[in-house]
């Protein structure tokens, strides 16, 4: 009798997870069951699943709706009448085809229609919904004429008075109006929840017509979907790259072979053995057309000139490497195909392809006109309703102000007012917890597939411009659609843009891929082994730095294991600090077990990488190929990883303990390694491709700093803010310009050694007026002045006033003020319809003003107020006192266990929960311009706090942990910088401006990484 359910999938409208609804039907013995969530499919395959396993039968459906108006309710009678409604969902949403009232003519789809939305004729698909109390209104004639034409219509939305409330207020939020305010329209019936079955029946019981009409849909209704079957490789994704598979295969051979011969010469017969082997697997597995559709994309990426990264575990193929789809050799590193691919393996491969940023568009786009927009859509995701937005979005439906808003959203439960409004907030908002809040693009999954994408959902068209799914990608894998991962970063764009700026300024090519130069250049590994990296794809943070320090990274190999042991599932368990241990005392340790010694050499015998745990889990506790996929797919950090690993963990202690003869503290200890992997740790090939990405970056960096470290602001950064990076520049020798008219972009631009700033670093500068600026004076030469300015460019006062304080006609030789001055009497009567319509130029009044002079740090202070930082002088320059210092970067080194007193800059603190309290660990530069961190103690953090951004005097004691200086801060202050002379006569705002000086703050709720002591890895031999 329920051919309309809702679950909380109907987005701020249902209140019950489809769990929870079908416990609901199956505690009242109801047997079949129609899901209709408002406009999706989001939730009909886990409702099916869910459904089946409490022996009721499915039935999938959509009520459709525009705005709060319900049209009609749709009734698949089988699987294809799902892509029939979709297609209709699919037109609205993504080419703004109205929803008509009534619905078009379906094939395999059941229609119900409200009594208030009845059509002049009902076609034989189509019915009337009667409600229960309803049933008063078919003594009217208009109505009891259609009784053969009616089913029982008994809507499910919620099951309890508090859940109605809860609707209500998801409505409130949907409008984005109060509870209160709410019409009869906008909410649902009172009676919209379960009821007994017996008693609908009961209550229709002088209508058997109605109950016949209702229990001849739900009979002649199913959901009938296969599922992708474990241990099967079919899948619905496109199923050819060709027209067969015997030509794919073909193809594929061909492409690996030619690849083969680029790559590696005519007689590398191990390449060829490999790529044999990886060929024969692929067949075996149907995926040639995941390979070749990878390989195509790649190759309209390379017509077009954009550079990209194959990482991922896609980087263990020699087939992969041979079409160029990735850049890692796998033989050279020992890259092993069965992490990527292996005959257990019952998914395509994961292939994850970086663009840059600027390019990535460009790559969807042309997925999309390849393969088809019928056939192509973004994966979607779930975006649920979060802590903050739950309490301010549900207190605002009660009417809460801003204020009491922003408390709630800003304090933890225990903090909030107790008054009886914030209870009931808390009560519902608790309730909320979980709930889908919209709808909204995975990161970067594309779909492709075989049948046409609305065959098993509705698209829609987010904000980005591309059609998405209604499902997420766990949902996507279960029925056999795997995703490709299309992503983006700033690195590529840096390291793209620096070998064009080199072309453009010097007329050098620079042949970045070559190997030679990103891999083991002698210059850059000695810029590793001391952490010279900032800018640097990957190794520019300050965790990362210091690890290369520790290790004295100077060579590609051990880079490859530095980008992995970062990760936290290496940290967290302590093997990174045994590997550095290790690393730097290698004759001070024995391996664990010959197991570790034989698997693990080239790691000192510790699990860095996701296939160091599968050899382990393999041979050393004997573990079968498919179990050891498990334990990869709970180390990609994916959904249920940790339950994936449970599921292992029996198998392993009886195997080590039963079959390989293992004592059972030493099989404790190898799962405690295995286990710490659960998180996200990177597989070898994947920290080898950053690795390369990296080195490039550093080579750059090393050989032309400058064009290296422009493109690193144009790409706006990495790890730290832009003043850090003009920083690195001057340290490499740039003159470091303000944003000039006459010479600036809207881009940063290097002319010779000078670096001008572009005007994109002005935030009150709209975009439109920065690109005319400059577009103007190419077309049209140089300004000569203000007025001429003025005249070209249409501008207002407060705008001018910007590029004035800026110094961006310093080219007048004129002082700011006098500047000001002119621009305000040029403004006065101008409209900037006029300019440009007097036949001549007719030269400016020469206005004669009185010499206004200006303090020497006014242009530093206009800096700060307009950027955020100086860039005429130092911050050091701006300070009080004189005093610089007694220890210096350069010498800490030689003063472990001392104390020391230094003078500083803030670059950024990272914030770190420990037992005893919150700690950071901050990075600073001294006089010189070098670089130090320090660790700040809570202790030591309740009379010494940061005070923002600035400069700060630092007492405290240098600890060098394998060749890395850190300093323990015992006691800090923040330095008073001279007043703002701006506003000599103002002594208020004289220290307004300082509170500008930034600093960069990132936190993580990660737990400390443990010390040595608290690690107790074994150092030798386990004897037992």
């Amino acid at each position: 009798m329920y051919l309309n359910c809702h679950s909380y999938h109907s987005l701020r409208y249902g209140t019950l997870s489809v769990q929870n609804l079908v416990e609901q039907a199956s505690e009242l013995g109801i047997k079949t069951l129609v899901l209709t969530d408002i406009n999706t499919v989001t939730a009909i395959y886990d409702f099916k699943k869910v459904c089946e396993k409490a022996g009721i039968k499915p039935i999938a459906g959509i009520e459709v709706r525009k705005e709060n108006k319900l049209l009609y309710i749709a009734i698949a009678k089988d699987f294809s009448g799902i892509g029939e409604v979709n297609k209709i969902l699919t037109q609205h949403n993504c080419d703004g085809i109205e929803l008509s009232e009534t619905a078009p003519n379906y094939n395999q789809v059941f229609v119900i229609y409200p009594i208030q939305n009845i059509p002049e004729t009902l076609k034989e698909n189509e019915f009337i919904g009667i409600r229960e109390e309803e049933l008063n209104l078919l003594i009217r004639p208009e109505f009891k004429a259609k009784i053969n034409k009616m089913v029982v219509l008994q809507p499910v939305t919620f099951s309890t008075k508090k859940e109605y409330n809860l609707h209500r207020i998801l409505r409130a939020i949907d409008g984005n109006t109060l509870i209160s305010k709410l019409s009869e329209d906008e909410i649902c019936r009172k009676s919209e929840h379960f009821k007994p079955e017996i008693n609908l029946i009961k209550s229709f019981e002088h209508s058997p017509q109605i109950i016949n009409n209702t229990k001849k849909i739900l009979d002649e209704c199913s959901f009938e979907f296969i599922y992708k079957e474990r241990g099967s490789t079919e899948n619905k994704n496109k199923k050819y790259f060709t027209k067969s598979p015997e030509e794919d295969m073909k193809l594929l051979t061909e492409l690996a072979y030619s690849g083969l011969e680029k790559r590696y010469g005519a007689n590398d017969e191990v390449a060829r053995t490999r790529v044999e082997k990886e060929l024969k697997v692929i067949g075996e597995l149907k995926f040639s057309a995941y390979f070749l559709i990878t390989w195509d994309i790649i190759q309209y990426s390379n017509r077009m000139g954009f550079m990209h990264v194959g990482r991922g575990s896609g980087a263990n193929s020699i087939v992969s490497y041979c079409l160029g789809i990735t850049d890692i050799c796998p033989i050279e590193l020992d890259l092993y195909f069965e992490r990527f691919l292996n005959l257990n393996r019952t998914s395509p491969p994961d292939f994850d392809i970086d663009w840059s940023w600027q390019n990535r568009d460009a790559i969807i786009q042309y997925i999309f006109d390849t393969y088809g927009k019928d056939h192509v859509a973004f994966c979607g995701t779930n975006v649920e309703f979060k802590y903050k937005s739950i309490f301010r979005e549900v207190g605002k439906a009660f009417g809460l102000p801003k204020e009491e808003l922003d408390n709630l959203a800003g304090k933890s439960m225990e903090n909030h007012d107790q008054n009886s409004i914030v209870k009931l907030v808390q009560e519902y908002g608790i309730l909320m917890e979980k709930f889908p809040n919209q709808r909204s693009m995975h990161a970067c999954g594309i779909l492709i597939s075989e049948e046409p994408i609305t065959t098993y959902t509705a698209l829609e068209m987010p904000p980005k411009g591309f059609p998405i799914a209604q499902f997420d990608m766990n949902v996507a894998e279960d029925i056999g659609l795997e995703k490709f991962d299309i992503l983006s970063q700033r690195g590529l764009g840096t390291i793209n843009d620096t070998v064009e700026l080199i072309k453009k300024n010097r007329g050098i090519e620079v042949d970045i891929r070559d190997t030679s130069i990103s891999k083991d250049e002698s210059v850059c590994n000695e810029y590793l082994a001391i952490g010279k990296t900032i800018g640097c794809f990957y190794i520019e943070s300050p965790a990362m730095r210091g690890l290369l320090r520790r290790l004295k990274c100077d060579n590609y190999r051990t880079l490859v294991a530095a980008s992995s042991i970062i990760r936290p599932g290496v940290a967290q368990s302590g093997m990174m600090r045994e590997y550095i241990f290790r690393h730097n005392h290698p004759n001070q340790f024995e391996y664990f077990h010959p197991v570790f010694e034989e698997n693990l050499k080239e790691t000192y015998g510790i699990m860095v990488y996701q296939e160091d745990v599968i050899k382990i889990a393999q041979y050393f506790g004997g573990l079968s190929h498919a179990d050891g996929d498990i334990l990869r797919r709970a180390m990609s950090g994916k959904e249920r990883s940790i339950q994936k690993l449970n599921e292992v963990k029996s198998n392993f202690f009886k195997s080590c303990m039963e079959d390989q003869g293992h004592s059972e503290q030493m099989t404790a200890e190898a799962f405690r390694q295995i286990e710490s992997f659960a998180g996200y740790s990177f597989c070898k090939a994947h920290s080898a491709s950053y690795a390369v990405e990296s080195y490039q970056s550093l080579y750059l960096k090393v050989y032309y700093p400058l064009e290296f470290m422009v493109s690193v602001i144009n790409n706006q950064g990495g790890f730290y803010r832009t003043e850090v990076y003009i920083h690195e520049a001057r340290m490499s020798g740039a003159d470091v310009q303000n944003p000039c008219v006459n010479n600036s972009e809207y881009q940063t631009i290097l002319k010779g050694k000078e670096i001008y700033l572009g005007f994109m670093v002005l935030q009150s500068l709209e975009t439109k007026v920065a690109q005319i600026i400059s577009e103007e004076r190419e077309k049209s030469g140089d300004y000569k002045s203000l007025d001429n300015f003025i005249k070209r460019i249409p501008i207002g006062i407060e705008t001018i006033q910007t590029l004035i304080f800026i110094g961006a006609f310093r080219f007048t030789g004129k002082p700011k003020n006098e500047l000001l001055v002119e621009a305000r009497l040029l403004l006065i009567n101008y409209k900037i319809e006029n300019r440009n319509i007097a036949l001549f130029d007719e030269p400016a009044n020469d206005f004669k003003l009185p010499e206004l002079k200006r303090e020497q740090f006014e242009d530093a202070f206009d800096e700060v107020e307009i950027i955020g930082f100086p860039v005429s002088c130092s911050p050091f320059d701006l300070l009080q006192t004189k005093f610089r210092g007694h220890f210096f970067v350069k010498d800490l080194l030689k003063f472990h266990k001392s104390q020391v007193k230094m003078l500083a800059y803030l670059i950024s603190r990272k914030h770190v929960p420990t037992k005893k309290g919150a700690m950071f660990f901050g990075t600073w530069v001294d006089v010189n311009g070098d670089y130090f961190d320090t660790a700040h103690f809570p202790d030591s953090l309740e009379k010494h706090q940061f005070q923002g951004g600035g400069c700060y005097l630092l007492l405290g004691t240098v600890e060098v942990d394998y060749h890395f200086p850190t300093i323990t801060i015992h006691k800090m202050a923040k330095m008073p910088m001279i007043p703002d002379p701006r506003y000599a006569y103002d002594k208020e705002k004289q220290y307004d401006v300082h509170k500008q000086i930034k600093e960069d703050v990132s936190m993580t709720s990660r737990k400390p990484y443990p010390q040595a002591h608290e690690i107790n890895l074994p150092r030798q031999k386990f004897n037992v």
